[in-house]
């Protein structure tokens, strides 16, 4: 038997695709794209479920206000929004959509990788400004170069079987994938103290919780090579904020444009909640779940 699930509150700007597989399947809605954490407190006894992206906080106080709240949905990958020790005391459960935009997330730092080893940034800004300066942004192939993976997760093994294509040596770090695991996508598995001195590139793929906090630091740099690449933290290309939605207007123009990923986490996270009411309905399972009640969310994996 499923879980009871009667009204959705989706905020946040969610993808609409999200509502349109709820209301299909005979589950009550309200979107809220934008809401402020007191309209959230007004609003949340109402509903049994809420999904949020990053920018709304699902503290204790919000958790607490939901007297109906059955379950948060996140989504996207992180739950760092949510607190979801305080969600597992209350008996609510935490998804998330983990999978939705790993491709899109890939192929953004195999982007970022090749734009930092050939300084396009840099050299379509000088060139703007008229400056044709070629001899200093000629760049470097990544051709038999190393690049360090901390976290081998879906993005993780997706960006090591491309950058593999592209003559990469790939090793990596993950506490939860054997070495066996990582041959299968070209990869070495390493531990931190070996990695640091070897790397030409450190990509990372971790979620932020209190141990991958700080990960890339005045110690761990110290020990890397002059000159390293860091994608997501030489250079650095960055494609998460610490504090997130970040507020510079061209970013938030950029973010607001429906992108593919942000569709795929709308679905994946409204196929969870279906799942839960009716159970086997989609083929989406729970995978990467923070914080389950596993009489319950086991329904959901398939």
């Amino acid at each position: 038997m499923g879980l009871d699930i009667n009204s959705v509150l989706i905020v946040d700007g969610v993808g609409a695709n999200c509502g349109e597989i709820l209301k299909s399947h005979g589950i009550k809605f309200v979107n809220k794209a934008k809401i402020s954490k007191d309209e959230l407190l007004q609003e949340i006894p109402q509903y049994d479920a809420l999904v949020v992206r990053s920018a709304s906080q699902v503290t204790k106080e919000v958790l607490k206000a939901g007297k109906k709240l059955k379950v948060v949905g996140r989504a996207g990958a992180g739950v760092d929004n949510i607190d979801v020790t305080a969600a597992g005391q209350m008996g609510i459960g935490v998804i998330n959509a983990p999978g939705a935009n790993a491709m899109s997330a890939c192929e953004l730092t195999c982007g970022l990788t090749l734009n930092l080893a050939r300084h396009v940034v840099p050299a379509a800004s000088a060139l703007r400004a008229g400056r044709w300066e070629r001899a200093q942004y000629t760049g470097t192939e990544v051709n038999g170069k190393t690049l360090a993976i901390l976290g081998l997760g879906r993005v993780g093994r997706e960006v090591a079987i491309r950058m593999h294509a592209f003559g990469m040596k790939i090793i990596g770090f993950d506490p939860f994938v054997t070495s066996e695991q990582c041959a299968q996508f070209h990869a070495t598995k390493m531990e931190l103290d070996d990695i640091w001195p070897l790397a030409d590139y450190i990509t990372l793929h971790t979620p932020l919780i209190d141990s991958t906090r700080n990960f890339i630091n005045a110690n761990s740099l110290g020990r890397c090579k002059k000159g390293v690449k860091i994608i997501n933290v030489g250079g650095a290309a960055l494609d998460v904020f610490e504090q997130e939605p970040p507020t510079d207007p061209l970013t938030l123009e950029i973010i607001e444009h429906p992108a593919e990923a942000q569709v795929r986490v709308g679905q994946e996270i409204a196929e969870q909640l279906v799942n839960l009411v009716k159970p086997g309905t989609f083929n989406t399972p729970l995978a990467e779940v923070t914080r389950v009640l596993p009489n319950i969310f086991s329904l959901c994996i398939r």
